[in-house]
């Protein structure tokens, strides 16, 4: 079977996807990682010109997204989270998109049924993390946790990605969500239900083969 490698550190989870004879395959956001994107760009400049160090910012929000993301996960486990590495800025901005988690669950009848579940597609050769597939007001449903500060374009093309691993493994859902619970404590949540699955799927298939045919170059073929 495949299989993946799962290393969890204070910043985020590194995770090595191998397909059943060992291969190493890409991550879904490394798959993604050839798209441009504009708005990064924009942000990161607006940081410099204000003074603040964006790789140790980039580092510190994704440490405030790993604890909030394990924390949503230990709950609907039913166990407590380990917040030990973490410093109490940060716990208490992730306890922040906690908080707007149980406000939405609070308007839904929520049964998970995966959590954190690493997948592998052996025919396609990629690799991803479920965040929640669930049974959501009596729906199967994919729902993918964001603690970012918008839902941007590529997101949309993650849940695509995820959709068709959970189809390789016989989970054939009723509809896909992204959930952004933010960091700040007014931000509350926003919720967008994810359409076009199909077409999002076809540009994420491209972007993984430009992934593939630039490692070729790369290693001189």
């Amino acid at each position: 079977m495949s299989t993946v490698e799962k290393a969890t550190t204070r910043t985020k989870a590194h995770i090595r996807y191998k397909l059943k004879d060992g291969t190493g395959v890409p991550g879904v956001t490394t798959v993604l990682g050839v798209l441009n994107k504009p708005a990064l760009v924009k942000w990161a400049n607006n940081l410099g010109l204000q003074g603040i160090d964006s790789s140790k910012y980039v580092d510190d929000k994704a440490a405030i997204g790993t604890l909030a993301h394990l924390m949503v996960a230990d709950y609907l486990r039913g166990q407590e989270t380990d917040t030990s590495e973490y410093s109490k800025a940060q716990i208490d901005q992730a306890e922040n998109s906690v908080l707007s988690f149980f406000v939405w669950e609070e308007q839904h009848a929520i049964e998970a049924i995966l959590i954190e579940e690493p997948m592998v597609s052996e025919h396609f050769r990629f690799g991803g993390t479920i965040d929640c597939l669930a049974k959501l007001d009596g729906k199967l449903v994919l729902i993918d946790l964001k603690t970012s500060k918008g839902i941007y374009p590529e997101m949309l093309l993650q849940l695509a990605a995820y959709n068709q691993l959970l189809s390789e493994h016989g989970h054939v859902i009723d509809n896909a969500r992204i959930l952004r619970i933010g960091r700040d404590e007014d931000e509350g949540f926003e919720e967008r239900q994810v359409n076009n699955m199909a077409k999002r799927w076809e540009v994420f298939s491209h972007c993984l083969a430009i992934y593939n045919l630039n490692r070729e170059l790369k290693g001189g073929n």
